[in-house]
């Protein structure tokens, strides 16, 4: 019996290199091996490359000025330099302002800085995932030096107004740093550093959730930005980060930057397709609902809630199906630990721990999505009948009792 067709449903853990974006780096891996700090002439294409591509990366953030770009090896390492670095770069001040969802690359980092002395402060979520603006203004104090709020939740796509959150923190205080990771938005929703997000300071990203390959990210500093480098050695980035450049990534980087300025109606395409499977599967199947439901969250991601079911059952009858998708975090989704962002969010013990993550790319296909729609509910159903947790729901007792 042959294999099922592959759905990949889960690209907020990673995505497919672009055909576009392989063809940019494939000189880089061949004739194009040169040192971009080199003196020579084909080393000195190679640098002439590298600071296209930074150039490029520039645009995509909107209007950030090349200089700004710092090029990293993932998202963790942007998040690492940012938070490290700024709090190196200015230690009189020793409060650090994040919240209780954050990705385990800035939870772990904030509590490595409690651990040095720092007093760090977790915003909660209400249940749908929003931190309350008031509660952020509440949470400044004198001595905040640092805002480390992520743009969307991997998660459940739920983004915040870290725009408006900046600007309040420097009408309140011009000293404090804001700092976003866009990982989950960069590609998907547009980014503005030189108009409506012209008061964050530092935004994260990573190549592999936007077609690049594993292995490449970005760090904006914003010009005036106190930060200590993260990882200390040569002159590169302007100082800011140690290491030969990684130029065939970094290339392949821009291009996919460019790939997703050029594609920008397929998100459109895509939130179509997220609003219409979600509409099915809550026609379809009972008790389940939407994590992040009736407020923004970024065109790909839909986060399902099945109760009285484990989602790891689900991912396995979904794989038998040949169809992708994940209950959360890759990062930490080795652990059978329920979601941290879940359980802020207060979702109920049943619902938590049958939750399920969908989320496509400009390159999921409509047929995909209605195959989705199709096998769903047949899972859900035939897992309900081998669940104990359903049979209480419905008062039955168990065939094996």
């Amino acid at each position: 019996m042959n294999a099922p067709r592959l759905i990949f449903a889960d690209n907020n853990a990673t995505t497919a290199v672009a055909p576009e974006v392989v063809a940019a780096m494939q000189p880089f891996f061949g004739p194009e091996y040169f040192n971009p700090s080199s003196m020579y002439e084909p080393a000195l294409k190679v640098a002439g490359a590298l600071k296209a591509a930074r150039r490029t990366v520039a645009e995509f953030l909107g209007g950030a000025e090349p200089a700004e770009v710092v090029f990293t090896s993932c998202a963790t390492e942007s998040n690492n330099a940012a938070i490290f670095g700024v709090a190196a770069a200015n230690p009189a001040r020793r409060h650090i302002l994040t919240s209780r969802v954050e990705h385990p690359a800035v939870l772990e980092v904030c509590r490595e800085m409690q651990r040095r002395g720092w007093e760090v402060t977790y915003l909660p979520v209400d249940r749908q995932g929003q931190i309350a603006t008031a509660d952020f203004v509440r949470a400044l104090r004198p001595d905040t030096l640092l805002v480390s709020l992520m743009h969307a939740n991997n998660e459940t796509g739920v983004v915040w107004p870290v725009a408006d959150w900046a600007r309040i923190a420097k009408e309140t205080d011009r000293e404090i740093v804001f700092h976003t990771d866009a990982t989950q938005t960069a590609g998907k929703l547009p980014l503005d550093l030189a108009g409506e997000m012209q008061h964050v300071d530092l935004l994260s990203f990573s190549g592999h959730k936007m077609h690049a390959p594993k292995g490449v990210g970005a760090l904006f500093v914003r010009r005036g930005t106190r930060l200590r480098p993260f990882l200390l050695g040569g002159h590169q980035e302007s100082g800011r980060r140690g290491g030969t450049e990684n130029v065939a990534f970094i290339v392949g980087l821009a291009r996919a930057c460019e790939l997703a300025r050029e594609h920008a109606a397929d998100m459109e395409r895509i939130a179509r397709l997220r609003d219409g499977l979600e509409a099915d599967i809550l026609r379809t199947v009972t008790h389940v609902e939407v994590n992040g439901h009736g407020v923004e969250r970024t065109p790909n991601t839909l986060n399902l809630a099945c109760h009285f079911i484990e989602g790891e059952s689900i991912l396995y009858e979904l794989m038998s199906h040949g169809i992708c998708a994940s209950t959360g975090s890759a990062c930490s989704s080795g652990s059978l630990e329920p979601s941290h962002v879940l359980r802020a969010m207060d979702v109920p013990f049943t619902a938590m721990h049958g939750s399920v993550r969908l989320s496509f790319s400009a390159y999921t296909a409509e047929a995909d999505v209605r195959r989705i729609a199709e096998v769903f509910p047949r899972v859900v159903a035939d897992l309900r009948k081998l669940s104990p947790f359903w049979d209480q729901k419905h008062n039955r007792p168990r065939d094996d009792a």
